[in-house]
């Protein structure tokens, strides 16, 4: 599956994944944001690996949060900019389903 969001004013997000036995699984962020320090980049994918594809928009952010180092910063984007990326691809892959 793949979201794409781009966050008011700021960057592009995109999201890409699948859905397995309703959970998310091979999950990789990407864009155009920024994220310092960079090493952090694969906390992001780690933080929503295996997690329920029926959760809500703000626990899938409040995931990316409590994973990202309290250091980290995110330039361009937010955690509920890549928690909508992460909705617009599972509705698209819905809409595929049909």
């Amino acid at each position: 599956m793949h979201g794409e969001y781009k966050t008011p004013g700021g960057k592009l997000v995109i999201v890409d994944f699948d859905v397995i036995a309703g959970r998310l699984r091979n999950v990789e962020i990407s864009g155009d944001f920024f994220l310092y320090p960079e090493e952090e980049f694969p906390v992001l994918s780690s933080a929503l690996e295996g997690v329920d594809a029926d959760l809500d928009d703000e626990s899938f952010a409040e995931r990316i949060r409590m994973d990202m180092h309290p250091d980290a910063t995110l330039l361009g984007t937010s955690p509920e900019g890549i928690a909508t990326a992460v909705r617009r691809g599972l509705e698209a892959g819905k809409e595929e389903e049909k």
